[in-house]
């Protein structure tokens, strides 16, 4: 090493060269006004506004205009949004928000605490996870325009988590009052306090909005419009990647097959952060009303047919892992290793079916079967291919069905038209805010998507549900997950198969998209255009 002297005596050019770096280093990275930013989804939103649904494509562009709260780092930190403080009673059961001042919704009224209320009961009521967040809060206070107090019953361990846009977007009052949320025509041409203005929605074609010059955030946005485009089609995905048509999508938007050649692409780039908020678990479901899967021999046999080592490798190329639990293995405290009770056994899954009284018929099935998958993603489609294939080994006839997102939930959330279905749902940041709804008995509505499809019942779940909804002991919450994870996997109202691993691609010219943990369905106010 040289001695510290000569460190001290470095030459005039050298010392000149070192701060011309650092100057052009800084300079490179001050964000640059203008430009259009083409975002990719792959399928069509059934609404703009993430209040009625959590399907994947409306979480991907809700928050540009309808913000939250909070906004969260890598960790789950709370920063700042419309709150710019807030504190927590010492029992857990008072949330105080101070808002900020001088807001403007799009059509120019005032941003106030009212709005922040009328949001969070209408969350509580109607949103497929909301029921389960916002279940202890028993009213919301607004001593003033700029104070918002959530008063709870319980304490909600969770809670502090759950004000991320896309999740607990804030919605005008003045817009929804007195109307129904779940027609209120704000889902299709939305009002709210981002960064963008809704301009249009084209049918079949795309989104776009257009720069808020009035953001309270100045000067965000820095680019000029963002259009949100639609490819159903994977390889025309790619290829919008690769010719520069698309600029960023996220969850991996394009043909797993394609990520190794993507690799090499020279314009394009891979990023794994902003994925934090929000775990996934692909599984396979059954619908317990009906009359082949309330037998829960039938149930486990399919269980004991299915790889999921195997499922990873179709449905995900490798990009993912093996999830036996509702409770995806990024939530590490929550996660029960635990192996299912349901080992691939072939052996076994026939034996279960002779018991069950469906002997194979002359042609060597059992009994034909429908399977629905989410079209919302192309892994859905390899998995239910891969289930198909499965299931024919132990005599099940099973005939795939497939249909646009908003004819998928219709059939399997309102009109309860189907057996069984391969779907994915998110786990979020907290196993009451993202599982409970899939399991919990009261959490059965027909029209409320992504809540307990299977008409799962059962009194110990829920008892343990309910119990982690307020246990704010982090070890004893972490126990009745467990419990309740061991439950689950014996009763096997569906089949847990998959947890993905998320990747955004992006055009190398753009910048800051995933700075927060929700990264691409945060509001985007960040990005900017090379």
């Amino acid at each position: 090493m040289k001695p510290w002297f000569e460190f001290r005596h470095l030459s005039r050019i050298a010392l000149v060269a070192v701060v011309a770096l650092s100057a052009s280093t800084a300079f490179a990275q001050q964000p640059k006004r203008g430009g259009t930013l083409n975002l990719i989804l792959t399928s069509e939103p059934t609404t703009l506004v993430t209040l009625t649904t959590v399907a994947t494509t409306t979480l991907s562009v809700s928050a540009k205009v309808s913000e939250g709260l909070l906004k969260y780092d890598y960790d789950l930190s709370p920063q700042p949004q419309l709150a710019t403080s807030w504190t927590i009673s010492p029992d857990g059961k008072e949330y105080t928000f101070n808002l900020r001042q001088g807001v403007k919704w799009h059509d120019g009224q005032d941003f106030t605490s009212a709005d922040v209320a009328f949001s969070i009961l209408t969350l509580k009521k109607i949103h497929p996870r909301g029921v389960n967040t916002f279940a202890n809060v028993e009213e919301v206070k607004t001593p003033d325009a700029h104070t918002a107090i959530l008063v709870l019953s319980k304490p909600a361990p969770y809670l502090i988590k759950a004000f991320a846009a896309a999740e607990s977007p804030v919605l005008p009052r003045h817009i929804y009052a007195g109307t129904d949320p779940l027609t209120n025509p704000n889902g299709n041409a939305p009002i709210g306090t981002g960064p963008y203005k809704f301009k249009e929605w084209v049918r079949g074609s795309h989104i776009i909005y257009e720069r808020n010059p009035d953001y309270w955030d100045k000067p965000k946005p820095y680019i000029d419009r963002l259009v949100v485009k639609f490819f159903a089609d994977p390889a025309a995905r790619s290829l919008a990647f690769e010719t520069g048509e698309a600029d960023l999508g996220y969850r991996t938007p394009v043909a797993l097959g394609d990520l190794d050649r993507f690799k090499k692409l020279p314009n394009v780039a891979f990023e794994t952060k902003g994925n934090s908020y929000s775990f996934n678990v692909s599984s396979l479901q059954f619908n317990l009303d009906d009359k082949h899967f309330d037998n829960a021999r039938v149930r486990q046999a399919i269980a004991h047919a299915l790889d999921r080592k195997i499922a990873v490798q179709v449905g995900y190329y490798g990009y993912g892992v093996v999830s036996d639990s509702p409770i995806a293995p990024g939530l590490k405290a929550y996660h029960d290793p635990s192996p299912s009770p349901y080992a691939f056994d072939l052996k076994r899954a026939n034996a279960l079916l002779d018991e069950a009284g469906y002997a194979r018929g002359a042609d060597g099935f059992r009994f034909k079967a429908t399977l629905d998958f989410n079209p919302i993603s192309d892994d859905f489609k390899r998995l239910a291919e891969y289930t198909r294939s499965a299931l024919s080994k132990i005599g099940i006839d099973v005939t795939l069905r497939a249909q646009d997102l908003s004819a998928f939930v219709k059939r399997v959330y309102t009109d309860r038209d189907f057996e069984f279905t391969i779907n994915g749902h998110s786990n979020l940041f907290d196993p009451t805010v993202g599982v409970q709804r899939l399991y919990w008995s009261k959490n059965f509505f027909k029209g409320r998507p992504f809540s307990n499809a299977s008409h799962y019942v059962n009194p110990e779940v829920d008892q343990l549900l309910e119990d982690a909804q307020t246990e704010i002991d982090p070890v004893k919450r972490a126990a009745l997950f467990t419990r309740f994870q061991q439950r689950v996997a014996v009763d096997v109202p569906d089949i847990n198969l998959v947890s993905p691993q998320f990747i955004t691609i992006h055009n190398k010219r753009v910048h800051d998209h995933s700075l927060t943990a929700d990264g691409v369905e945060s509001n985007l106010a960040d990005v900017y255009l090379e």
